[in-house]
């Protein structure tokens, strides 16, 4: 019985004999690897390009998203100047808004939060509706349940705005939420 080695050997020694008496056949078996290094070399070349090709898409959308987020602290920031201006005019008496002398001044601060709510249309910066929905964990915080005629888990009431930077949470809505009884 023959084994595995010998048999290899020997067709080996074949190829070598049959090499020697026929060249031409021991040209095309060279033409032949030849041919299939350069089908390998080709492949490898196509899968770089489109790999390379990839990683241009990827930095490209990671860039384009990196800029379109960039100002998400700034933002941030400008929501706390929002809020205290909000603050501001809601502690303001009905007879300040009856004094000439006092209307001009909040009539400045109120162009100054609407101007302030412009930009932040412009950039893509909108209030999340909360009041009267259903309570959305993934923008509103639920920050006290309170007994109530609506539907449990509805947004009854709204502590603090909150606001989205296109598709993305800037800050979450602090809400109370309806419980039953």
């Amino acid at each position: 019985m023959i084994n595995e080695d010998e048999r290899h050997h020997q067709a080996d020694a074949i190829r070598a004999e049959t090499a020697a008496d026929a060249p031409e056949l021991a040209e095309h078996d060279r033409y032949a690897a030849l041919e299939r290094e350069l089908e390998e070399a080709r492949s490898k070349a196509l899968y770089a390009a489109a790999e390379a090709q990839n990683v241009r898409r990827r930095l490209e959308a990671d860039k384009q998203q990196a800029s379109i987020y960039a100002v998400t602290g700034f933002a941030r920031d400008m929501l706390a100047v929002r809020d205290h201006l909000d603050r501001a005019l809601s502690h303001v008496p009905e007879a300040a808004r009856a004094d000439d002398s006092q209307k001009s001044f909040l009539d400045g601060i109120e162009a100054t939060l609407r101007e302030l709510d412009s930009i932040f249309a412009r950039n893509g910066i909108e209030r999340i509706a909360a009041k009267g929905l259903p309570l959305d964990p993934n923008k509103h915080q639920a920050m006290i349940e309170m007994p109530s005629d609506e539907e449990p888990g509805t947004v009854i009431e709204e502590m603090q705005a909150g606001y989205m930077l296109k598709e993305r949470l800037l800050r979450p809505a602090l809400v109370g939420v309806a419980r039953a009884g």
